[in-house]
């Protein structure tokens, strides 16, 4: 599979946020990953679907929006309607029947429907969804707060979920050049990168360690 790079808007300047967002689209970036974070899940605030609405209007970068929020069936077709091209949501927070229901929703609608789990969530918890979902989205950090620490434990839940799920496996947390290379080996192709990439003086060589990494 081909390596993607999705810069996390997390990390980015808000003050500036479209200015960042051309930033990386001209630095190669494949997508955009969006955290929407309520507060409950996770212990931070930060967009919602209004958001997600004026950055659909200035790009035409895939969105990938990921929903760390508790009771996400009641907000997607509010981020469905805002421009979402994909849409992940955490089984940590949802029942086997409401993640049923958001996937015919969301194919319905032409739109990625994803899963995530946290560094701490075994793989045997979403064994069950991966026949509804385009992608899985493994945590390799503790959901919250960006420019943590890669959690190396993961490397290990990525390779065993590559032996059984062929689509999209994508990683979001303390990747970099090396952690990058670690978790292309074990089997994922899309990476969320923040601090990285926000953080670096040449974007587009960052994207490119990053893309290049194995």
């Amino acid at each position: 599979m081909r390596i993607k790079v999705a810069p996390s808007l997390l990390s980015a300047d808000f003050a500036n946020l479209a200015r960042e967002i051309k930033s990386v689209e001209r630095a190669g970036a494949d997508l955009l990953h969006i955290d929407v974070m309520d507060g409950h899940f996770v212990p931070n605030i930060t967009i919602g679907p209004v958001v997600v609405k004026y950055i659909r209007r200035i790009t035409d970068l895939t969105l990938d929006v990921h929903l760390m929020i508790e009771n996400p069936q009641r907000y997607l077709e509010s981020f469905i309607l805002a421009g979402s091209d994909m849409i992940t949501v955490h089984i940590e927070v949802v029942s086997m029947a409401g993640l049923r229901a958001m996937s015919r929703k969301l194919r319905a609608r032409k739109i990625k429907f994803g899963i995530s789990l946290n560094p701490s969530t075994p793989l045997s918890k979403i064994k069950e969804a991966l026949a509804y979902v385009d992608f899985v989205l493994v945590m390799s950090v503790n959901p919250g707060f960006g420019g943590q620490k890669f959690i190396s434990g993961v490397v290990t839940k990525i390779r065993k979920l590559r032996s059984v799920f062929d689509k999209d496996i994508a990683v979001d947390g303390g990747i970099n050049e090396q952690t990058a290379k670690c978790v292309i080996k074990a089997g994922a192709n899309i990476l969320a990168a923040g601090s990285y990439i926000f953080g670096s003086r040449n974007r587009k060589k960052a994207i490119e360690r990053i893309r290049n990494a194995d």
